[in-house]
């Protein structure tokens, strides 16, 4: 019983909610980012294979703060536990992109899901 009652607080707290959001990619160059494509919103340096690192766009930035843990799946070979660490453009909503090199594929993939870990 008391088990129970816990784990039903932390849905009514929201704790495992799961946002559907679009997932995109981007690589850290300025034709994708601002005028420093190494340093992220929060001040993170990007090093050479730097990777797992996501921008929130600014709606989900409130829930999802920078350094946050989180695990998106339905994006295929992408699935995994990634850290906030950037925010994206104003003009883009319920949008989740993923840092990866300048040599992988720039994919799209909607109805993605999104939990804090």
């Amino acid at each position: 019983m008391f088990k129970k009652t816990i784990v039903c607080l932390l849905i009514s707290y929201n704790v495992f909610s799961t946002d559907t959001v679009t997932v995109t990619t981007y690589s850290a160059n300025t034709s994708q980012t601002d005028s420093t494509p190494r340093i992220t919103a929060s001040g993170f340096k990007i090093r050479k294979n730097t990777t797992r690192i996501v921008a929130v766009s600014r709606d989900l930035k409130r829930k999802y703060k920078f350094g946050t843990r989180v695990r998106i799946t339905g994006i295929g070979k992408h699935n995994g536990v990634y850290v906030v660490r950037d925010v994206m453009n104003k003009r883009f909503t319920k949008r989740v992109d993923i840092l990866i090199s300048r040599k992988d594929k720039h994919t799209k993939f909607k109805k993605a899901k999104i939990t804090k870990v």
